[in-house]
């Protein structure tokens, strides 16, 4: 039974020497009930993979990159989650390879095997996406959970491999390749000190889904002229952070203002101030961005998504020149 259905039953059977005061007091109540579900709780329906939505996609992607490039460059879309799945990882797929085909500057190789973060086959790759890569809650550490999935060996043996891993990824990124994560994907290695460094923040929680307001941290940085100066709005998880996060050593591109977030965690709520959902950092010789947005295969409806992907894309492949300073507290 609908909430609408259930309120004009109770509407139905107020006693009538009260109706007036009692019919008020409900439709105060009526409205708030509505209000916070405009806020709250506000998981989108699963959109179907299907011809219709990949056209779509095609139509509105953009026809080409905004920055110069000398050559096509080669990506590893690497899209395993051993922890939480989140519906959108196929979706985020095909928009990356979508921006790829359409442009003709990214051949996109999509993988879920971990063996591509072998030295040998990392150097194959330009850069490298983490789509929505999820570690398991216990570790946090997906190189731990396949290799101890696919392993008989001991528990010290299988650590190390993973380390030996996480250690390519590093020393890839910091000797010239590039490095995109994707939502989730901050989680991939979530307990590790050296990989939130480099990725310049660890995932702390979220509240429930719910209607944000993305705003452009400076509208003159060329990686966020795709959106207009007020941003954009639209449902999703809005991710708060710990660990390298308080160090701001990246330079900031979106953000919300964290009044705005309804049902923080009790005791840490923030009612002032902002949280950062996309920024970049250099590495080494190489480019580092994380973007939060999105959590829905709707929000890549969006034309200006999109071509804030893309862009992002030529950034971490070094072929965008922009301002790079972090705000180091």
């Amino acid at each position: 039974m609908g909430l609408s259905k259930q309120y004009r039953l109770y509407w139905n059977y107020l006693p009538t020497y009260s109706s007036k005061t009692m019919r008020k007091h409900f439709l105060l109540g009526l409205c708030f009930l509505f209000l916070s579900q405009l806020t709250l709780g506000q998981d989108l329906e699963i959109v179907p993979l299907n011809e219709a939505w990949k056209q779509k996609i095609q139509d509105l992607a953009p026809k080409q990159t905004r920055f110069p490039s000398a050559s096509p460059k080669k990506i590893l879309l690497f899209s395993l989650h051993t922890g939480f799945e989140h519906w959108v990882i196929p979706h985020t797929a095909e928009v990356i390879q979508i921006l790829g085909s359409k442009t003709k500057q990214f051949d996109v190789v999509p993988s879920k095997d971990i063996q591509q973060f072998e030295k040998a086959s990392l150097a194959e790759y330009d850069a490298i996406i983490l789509n929505n890569t999820c570690s398991k809650p216990d570790h946090r550490h997906l190189f731990w959970d396949q290799l101890r999935a696919e392993s008989t060996g001991d528990s010290a043996e299988v650590m190390a491999k993973a380390q030996e891993l996480e250690s390519n990824l590093i020393e890839f990124v910091s000797r010239g390749g590039g490095l995109l994560l994707l939502h989730g994907g901050i989680t991939t290695l979530n307990n590790s000190s050296k990989f939130s460094d480099l990725v310049g923040a660890s995932f702390d929680y979220h509240p429930p889904q719910q209607q944000v307001q993305v705003k452009l941290e400076n509208p003159n940085h060329p990686l966020v002229a795709a959106f207009p100066k007020e941003g954009f709005s639209h449902v999703d998880e809005p991710y708060f952070y710990k660990n390298a996060y308080s160090k701001l050593n990246f330079t900031p591109l979106l953000y919300f203002d964290n009044a705005q977030i309804q049902s923080q965690r009790a005791n840490q709520e923030l009612k002032s101030g902002k949280t950062y959902v996309a920024w970049i950092r250099p590495e080494g010789k190489g480019k580092v961005m994380y973007i939060a947005p999105s959590h829905n295969a709707q929000s890549f409806e969006n034309p200006a998504l999109l071509q804030f992907f893309l862009d992002g894309l030529q950034y971490v492949v070094g072929d965008v020149n922009c301002d790079e300073t972090p705000i180091k507290k």
